[in-house]
């Protein structure tokens, strides 16, 4: 059983290790902050409730079932702070929010004071490691203990709920987000089946039966550690999910811009490049490619013919391309050939005011995946032509 308690703390805890990242960059990001906190709280709950771990509170502290209220107090912190989160993740009005937050921990941080002087009234001088809540569900204070820590938690996992299911159907359509929140609400329903389950243990044995108490020893725990693993998850994917979105976008950005950069190459520089090691961040790589890139077309811009560009996208567009093609497919004829005419020394054009035809990052990535399309001989061509006559023939 410890193990099992032991694998979903080492789970959420390579949750937390992905989170803090973000955590770090966020700054001042309250919201990073408490999802971070979160799964922290969650890989705490799930170590201590361990029966080892529970062994080792017990004997160290010298008092007999010491983690029981600890391992309460974490449960019931854990679940205030879920419900806290949920609320602010949804938005409102800094009052509303302000008021929620004051009435939560008001709440919760006296259900756990409660909870500490039950235990502190009641006789816990027989230690149980796993099936507590049964053994002691007659006993005055301990009852009372056992009942406070599963309606805190039953409370909050209903409210949380209501606002989840609530919150689903205002975010569908919107990726990873909704699968988060959907996420979440299996999660918490997850919870509510703990809470049944032990609840129903409990009530079994005010009644006098003890059959029901594998309720709590042994159907209890693995529902919790799936709920925390749903929860954990439901927290992570909207913000891993989002961050895979922006990498797959940047890496085919990246290399939609390689054949027009490779183009570019002859074009001096306005600066010299810095040298990128290849475990270098995608991030910076792709910004170090659209910098030289713009710059380079920057430059470039006296050995282009607007004219040219001009007559090229008509041809194209006559040829049948759509016109979104024949503007790349034009973009990419023309800056072959300035850079065919940067190279034969050609300053025709620089003695014209030609306005560049290209200016934004969109167009140079169609532009750059243009150029491949176009014929080999298609820069000789331009670069040769005279700029009063078409040269799209």
């Amino acid at each position: 059983m410890s193990t099992w308690f032991w694998t979903i703390a080492v789970a959420l805890g390579i949750g937390l290790c992905y989170k803090l990242p973000s955590v770090l960059r966020g700054g001042r990001n309250p919201l990073a902050r408490q999802a971070a906190g979160l799964l922290f709280a969650a890989c705490g709950v799930f170590f201590f409730a361990a029966p080892s771990t529970i062994a080792a509170v017990n004997r160290y502290t010298g008092i007999t079932n010491f983690a029981a209220p600890w391992v309460y107090s974490l449960l019931t912190g854990f679940s205030a702070s879920c419900l806290l989160l949920i609320v602010k993740w949804r938005g409102g009005t800094p009052e509303s929010l302000r008021r929620t937050t004051w009435w939560v921990y008001g709440s919760y941080a006296t259900l756990i004071a409660a909870l500490w002087t039950c235990f502190a009234l009641s006789d816990h001088s027989v230690e149980r490691l796993r099936d507590l809540d049964t053994y002691y569900a007659t006993t005055p204070w301990m009852r009372e203990m056992i009942v406070l820590y599963l309606l805190g938690h039953t409370g909050a996992v209903l409210v949380t709920s209501a606002l989840l299911w609530t919150w689903e159907s205002r975010v569908r359509g919107t990726g990873w987000l909704h699968a988060g929140v959907v996420l979440l609400s299996v999660g918490y329903v997850m919870n509510l089946a703990y809470d049944i389950t032990k609840l129903a243990a409990v009530i079994a044995r005010w009644t006098g039966r003890t059959d029901f108490d594998w309720l709590s020893t042994d159907l209890a725990p693995p529902i919790a550690g799936i709920a925390g693993i749903l929860v954990a998850l439901g927290f992570i994917v909207p913000h891993a999910g989002e961050r895979m979105v922006q990498r797959t976008a940047a890496r085919r950005e990246y290399r939609a811009l390689a054949p027009l950069a490779r183009l570019l190459q002859p074009v001096p520089a306005a600066s010299a490049p810095v040298a990128l090691g290849r475990f270098a961040p995608l991030e910076l790589r792709l910004t170090q490619r659209r910098t030289f890139v713009r710059d380079a077309m920057r430059l470039l811009q006296p050995y282009m013919d607007a004219a040219q560009y001009d007559q090229a996208e008509q041809a194209y567009r006559e040829g049948g391309a759509k016109p979104a093609k024949a503007k790349a497919l034009a973009g990419a004829a023309t800056v072959t050939a300035a850079v065919a005419r940067l190279q034969a020394g050609d300053d025709r054009m620089r003695e014209q005011s030609a306005r560049p035809p290209i200016d934004s990052i969109s167009d140079l990535v169609s532009i750059s995946r243009a150029i491949r399309r176009l014929p080999k001989d298609h820069a000789v061509r331009w670069a040769a032509a005279s700029p009063e006559r078409s040269v799209t023939s």
